[in-house]
């Protein structure tokens, strides 16, 4: 630099002093990408668990707006759950501080409802419940009217066989308890001298209780406990497990808006009756708000739930148009406030469960960085997770309140994208994107979770 200024001071004028700048700030960017280039390789391109991966990594720095490190960060990936960052931004963007969580139109006999898509309804998680306590509160008949749910339970892309898992509930007009059914086994030890034949016996029940069929498996192997939903019904076949105590969550077929009043009506007491095909009044309807729209949030990026993502952009597609709709959103979104993604994506859900979302890692720098300037950091930091808390409990531990950030996994896929506070209090952006790994998880994170803490330390 001095001999920069030599050059340029016997003539020296303020546009050379800019040119001298840039100059500085040109040459200090190319040594910091080499650094951080140097340390990819080291912890993970040239690591036998990203061989033969498709990588990408982007390094942001929105104070100078420049990125420091780009690897492959303009190619497109599947990006798993780091899809939720998107939603999360159609969720503050469109729902307002509190959730929608029921229209009703009050008439001299009847209650006429329609739903909104909340997932919080009747949810375990959640004790304050203001719808229930409005459907509670009368005595006049209710008729449900579902007619604005214009999706389908299941997205595309999904993978049908994990039907049956906790992490694929069905979408669904108005959920209910989660649209999961808690299946628990209990075994009694406390008695010190057990019926002969008694050993093993177990009580099974479920949360909410239900009248559905149940075959009970006659496998009598040393098994664990188990529960199988009927593909497309609510008929279930247990096996009972070794455990002495156990309980799985096993999402139930919705069915619309069927089993969601199925449920309703045995919790209340009282007779709901299903509509199809009405026009709801929702101009002279009133809306309940259900809870604080970042307590949802902060579940949804906190332990990456699926349904609630999902539910989100259902909620804020009826709240813009009145019909739950995510493709439409999508495509709005798209073509407005979403608009100027490095690269246009593939956005087909709220999760990340399918297989068709393509995302860059330079599109996650672009909608970090935008949702920092709209909403905030304090208000990203109560709701992204950081080290040793949610999917990132196992990791950056020594880093927490340093880093804020979404991880994402499919068979293959890991990602991480968010907010790295540096050392010298400087605030970065970063996504890493890795598909086609073949191994387990825990080895590429960790070699991530390496990377990412170089780059802390440094900067």
């Amino acid at each position: 630099m001095q001999f920069l200024f030599r050059l340029i001071r016997p003539n020296f004028d303020s546009s050379r002093l800019l040119l001298l700048i840039f100059l500085a700030a040109f040459l200090s960017s190319c040594h910091s990408s080499r650094k951080i280039e140097k340390a990819a390789r080291a912890t993970i391109l040239n690591d036998p668990a990203f061989v033969n991966a498709h990588t990408g990594i982007s390094i942001f720095d929105p104070l100078s707006g420049q990125y420091l490190y780009q690897y492959q960060g303009d190619k497109y990936f599947v990006p798993a759950s780091n899809t939720k960052i998107i939603t999360l931004y159609a969720g503050l963007k469109g729902l307002g501080d509190s959730i929608p969580g029921l229209r009703y139109r009050a008439t001299a006999d009847t209650i006429y409802l329609q739903p909104t898509g909340d997932p919080g309804f009747l949810h375990p998680d959640y004790k304050s419940q203001p719808v229930y306590d409005f459907l509670r509160s009368s005595n006049k008949p209710l008729v449900m009217d579902a007619s604005n749910f214009k999706t389908e339970a299941l997205g595309a892309g999904w993978s049908w066989d994990d039907y049956n898992d906790d992490y694929m509930v069905e979408r669904s007009p108005m959920p209910i308890y989660g649209n999961l059914i808690k299946w628990t086994q209990v075994k009694d030890t406390s008695k010190s001298n057990p019926i002969p034949g008694d050993e093993d016996h177990a009580f099974i029940y479920s949360d909410p209780e239900v009248n559905w069929k149940v075959n009970f498996s006659n496998d009598t192997s040393n098994h664990s406990f188990s529960v199988r939903r009927a593909f497309n019904g609510n008929e279930y076949t247990i096996r009972q497990g070794h455990e002495t105590s156990r309980s799985i969550d096993v999402p139930f077929v919705t069915n619309g808006i069927q089993t969601a009043i199925e449920l309703l009506k045995d919790t209340l007491h009282r007779s709901i009756f299903a509509v199809a095909g009405r026009n709801f009044d929702r101009k002279n309807s009133t809306l309940i708000r259900s809870r604080p729209s970042d307590t949802l949030y902060k579940t949804m990026m906190g332990r990456s739930d699926n349904f609630f993502a999902e539910q989100i952009l259902l909620m804020v597609s009826n709240e813009k148009w009145g019909q739950m709709d995510e493709h439409k959103l999508i495509d709005e979104l798209l073509r407005t406030d979403l608009q100027s993604f490095p690269q246009k994506p593939n956005w087909v859900d709220g999760s990340g469960l399918s297989h068709y979302n393509l995302f860059s890692p330079d599109d996650f720098v672009w909608i970090l960085t935008k949702m920092e300037k709209e909403f905030g950091m304090k208000r990203i930091k109560s709701i992204f997770a950081t080290g040793g808390t949610g999917t990132i409990r196992n990791y950056y531990k020594k880093d927490s309140g340093y880093i804020y950030a979404k991880t994402g996994t499919l068979a293959g896929v890991i990602a991480l994208s968010g907010y790295l506070i540096t050392s010298k209090n400087r605030m970065l952006v970063f996504s890493v994107l890795v598909n086609n790994h073949q191994g387990g998880t825990t080895p590429v994170r960790k070699k991530v979770e390496e990377f990412i803490e170089y780059i802390r330390a440094q900067y």
